[in-house]
């Protein structure tokens, strides 16, 4: 079948337009602590990248971190959870789209930390730092999913 003939027919059968409402509500359910300024910010990047996301104050986030099998080493000051998967830091919503159309086997993915210019820790005019985007599995594998280098 031609590209137009099947682009013709999932419009008619109405596949194409439910495609683009399952990727639109994508929900992500953030558990933060109410006080926190980075993670409001982190989360205005996640909707501003087209995901719904409801947000969920809490005391204490380790507990959640240990919920959805975050290791302590690569905590920062909240966490994401999407489809199975956990999300710690500033991830950037271009890794967790990523992750989830890639589906690799992994519990999630972590900016561990707090690193300068990650999605919710920019500062105007100042710089980037390097920093990895860390996929880890249940097993306690842990390699670098993308790698961002310094900027000034």
């Amino acid at each position: 079948m031609q590209r137009r003939s099947l682009l013709k027919w999932m419009l008619a059968s109405g596949i194409l337009p439910l495609a683009a409402q399952v990727q639109a509500a994508q929900v992500i359910d953030v558990y933060k602590t109410p006080t926190c300024g980075c993670c409001h910010d982190w989360v205005a990047h996640l909707e501003q990248n087209g995901f719904t996301v409801k947000t969920h104050d809490v005391k204490d986030t380790a507990p959640y971190r240990a919920r959805f099998g975050v290791p302590k080493e690569l905590a920062s000051c909240h966490t994401g959870v999407i489809d199975g998967y956990a999300f710690e830091g500033h991830a950037p919503a271009t890794e967790i789209k990523r992750l989830l159309a890639e589906r690799p086997k992994a519990r999630g993915l972590s900016v561990p930390g707090m690193p300068v210019g990650t999605p919710g820790m920019e500062v105007e005019g100042t710089r980037r730092d390097a920093h990895d985007v860390i996929l880890f599995g249940d097993d306690g594998s842990r390699k670098v999913y993308r790698h961002y280098p310094a900027q000034s």
